[in-house]
Parts: C-alpha cells; sequence; structure tokens
C-alpha cells in the first residue's frame, strides 16, 4: 500500500507497553499451556467490546473469521459474542467459552484490568489467550494491536500541520478515550508528545466508553467554558467522538480542523465534506490476519516464533509475542489510495447524494 507523507513505521518493535513492576506471572515464550496438539478442526472464541464503533461488526469479526477458515481448511469453528461495553458481561461471555470448550481465545477487552481473574481461568483450563487490539491483563498468550503512541503522534502532527501559525492563536480542546481502555492512555500520551508546548489546551477530557453522546456533552461543555472564539481545533482520538464533537461544533456555529481514528465511514465522508480534518486509517486486515495466525498455531500446539517478532510486557505479564502493526494519517488528499486503493470503501460507500459534490472537487469519482 502506497503511504501518504504522515504514513509512519511500527518503529522500534521490541516497546513495553506498560510498566511490569513484580509481576508473579510470565509469558510463556509462545508455546500453549494447554492440551495435545489438534489438527484443523479447532474451536476458536471471538470476544469484541462494542459494537457502536463501526469497526468491530463490519471489518474485524468477519476478517476473522474468514482468515480462521483459510487456515483451517475449512474446518475451524468460530464461536462469537459481543459484550456491548460491559465488562461484566465480557467476563461471563469468558466463562461460556470455557463451558463451551473452545481451544483459544481472541479477546478484545472492554476493560483490561477486569477481564485479569477471566484469563486466568482460560489459562487454568489449558486454554490460550490472545489479547486482539487491547493489551488485556493476565496471562496472555500473545497481542497484536497498532503502534499506539504513534496514532497519538500522527493525530497530533496532523493537528498542528492543520493550525499552522494559527496554533497558538487560541485554545485547543482534548477529547481522549476512556479510562478502560490502556490505548487510549497511549493515544495521548503520543498527542501531548508532539502539542505540549505548541498548542494551549483550553480543556482535556477522558470520554467515559468511547461514547460519542459523551464526547458531544464534554465539547458542549468546553464551548461555553471557553467561548466558541477562542476555540482554534480538537483533539479527537477517534471517529466516532469526533462525530459526536463535530455536531456540537456546528451547533455552535464553530468550523475548526476535528482528529479522528479508524477510519470509519462517516468520519471518512466528514473529511470529504471539511468537517473533519483527518482520521488514522488502520488497516483491519493484517490484524485480524495477525490474531488469528496466532490463534490457530497456540490451538494448534505451534510456536509463534515465525508470526510474533516482537515482545511487549502488560502490567503482570512480561515478554507477550506480538504482532505490531502500522499507521496511515488519512486526510482528504489520501483517501484514493488508502481506504479506496485497499478496497475498505467504495467510492460509492463514500460519496453518496450528500457528499458528491465535495467527492467531485477531490477527484472521488
Amino acid at each position: 500500500m502506497r503511504r501518504a507523507a504522515f504514513a509512519v513505521a511500527a518503529g522500534a518493535m521490541a516497546v513495553s507497553l506498560a510498566a511490569c513492576g513484580s509481576a508473579k506471572e510470565s509469558g510463556n515464550g509462545g508455546k500453549p499451556s494447554g492440551s495435545a496438539k489438534k489438527g484443523d478442526a479447532i474451536k476458536v472464541g471471538l470476544l469484541l467490546p462494542e459494537n457502536q464503533t463501526a469497526r468491530y461488526e463490519k471489518f474485524d469479526r468477519p476478517l476473522i473469521e474468514k482468515k480462521i477458515k483459510e487456515l483451517t481448511n475449512g474446518k475451524g469453528q468460530v464461536v462469537y459474542a459481543n459484550a456491548k461495553q460491559d465488562a461484566s458481561t465480557q467476563n461471563q461471555q469468558v466463562d461460556a467459552m470455557i463451558t463451551n470448550k473452545v481451544d483459544v481465545l481472541i479477546v478484545d477487552a472492554v476493560d483490561t484490568a477486569a477481564i485479569k481473574g477471566s484469563v486466568q481461568k482460560a489459562k487454568d483450563q489449558g486454554i490460550p489467550v490472545v489479547a486482539y487490539d487491547r493489551l488485556a491483563e493476565g496471562p496472555i498468550s500473545a497481542y497484536t494491536s497498532f503502534d499506539n503512541e504513534t496514532v497519538g503522534k500522527t493525530q497530533g502532527e496532523a493537528l498542528l500541520k492543520a493550525l499552522g501559525s494559527k496554533a497558538k492563536s487560541g485554545k485547543i480542546v482534548m477529547m481522549n478515550g476512556s479510562i478502560t481502555d490502556p490505548n487510549a492512555a497511549q493515544f495521548k500520551k503520543g498527542a501531548h508528545e508532539v502539542l505540549d508546548g505548541k498548542v494551549n489546551v483550553g480543556k482535556e477530557y477522558d470520554t467515559k466508553d468511547w461514547k460519542p453522546e459523551n464526547a458531544n456533552s464534554n465539547m458542549e461543555a468546553a464551548i461555553s467554558a471557553l467561548g466558541k472564539k477562542n476555540i482554534i481545533g480538537v483533539y479527537s482520538a477517534n471517529d466516532g467522538m469526533a462525530g459526536g464533537i463535530v455536531t456540537a461544533l456546528k451547533a455552535a456555529g464553530i468550523s475548526v480542523p476535528v482528529t479522528g481514528q479508524d477510519a470509519e465511514l462517516a468520519g471518512v465522508q466528514r473529511i470529504v465534506s471539511g468537517d473533519q480534518y483527518m482520521s488514522v486509517y488502520k488497516p483491519y486486515a493484517p490484524e485480524a490476519d495477525a490474531a488469528a495466525e496466532m490463534a490457530v498455531a497456540l490451538a494448534q500446539g505451534k510456536s509463534l516464533d515465525s508470526i510474533a517478532k516482537d515482545k511487549v510486557d502488560s502490567p503482570t505479564t512480561k515478554q507477550i509475542p506480538t504482532v505490531i502493526l502500522p499507521v496511515t494519517a488519512l486526510t482528504k488528499d489520501n483517501i484514493k489510495d488508502t481506504v479506496v486503493k485497499d478496497g475498505v470503501y467504495t467510492v460509492a460507500d463514500i460519496c453518496t447524494a450528500q457528499y458528491k459534490a465535495a467527492c467531485a472537487k477531490l477527484g472521488l469519482k
């Protein structure tokens, strides 16, 4: 895939994503802790965190299911559940997967700390767990995600570019993600590394559950507190929240650059129309493929050495075999070369009647 100017490499891959402290648990070197080797007829439990963000049902789930079928000659079975942003529900779903005797779990945790006990239960039953997108606590056997601090840096750099010489002429609002998601802390850290000292942060929020309606309420509060003439830009950690933010900005008659992440269709359309400045495009297929490959290998009793080239530490587990993937800043200038070229969306998907004129100006036909 051709990368635009904002494209970033995954960087130094041997990274530590969290302090280890006095961890008592340790990674197992990529080898499953469970039973004897299995063939292709494996059962994979897939637990995703919520269904409000478009990516999970539209991309992650079908891509993982497809790859597992490919890797198991059509014999592998995927048992799926979505927690709908409820950590207790997700813990119950792990229990159900254990009862269902899955051979391996792929888990994108609602709350990475709250899932720890359930991950331990799975390990105790010989079921390895692949942490997907968010680094869950507990004895995780493998992990795949993107370079999350780089995501934040990419967003911050894009916002600075959009602001240009006006970067200190007013105040920006920072709309971070949920405190239950360790990725949100990493996005925030990366963004602050780029923005601190170069902009004035007027208000900053950690947005409960990543919900657009919560971001909308926070943005309304920021506008009330700062005054609409003083806001020059908004750091939004993802596209869903950007949607709520843009609604509040429009209602107040404010037009300023807004960042995002996930390249959701609605986010791409807002970029086309000029309501949102950028998003972070994280190709779903490589992440889904990595999770599926590691899950199948673990279920079949194989080493992860040829798949997971890197290691990370969580607060509870050291040296987790890991696949870290690069990201790209998506702006109106590279829509055709990213999400359209990669087949994520067609021009027809993006350029509905409401956006046809704006698409034509960008050469999206």
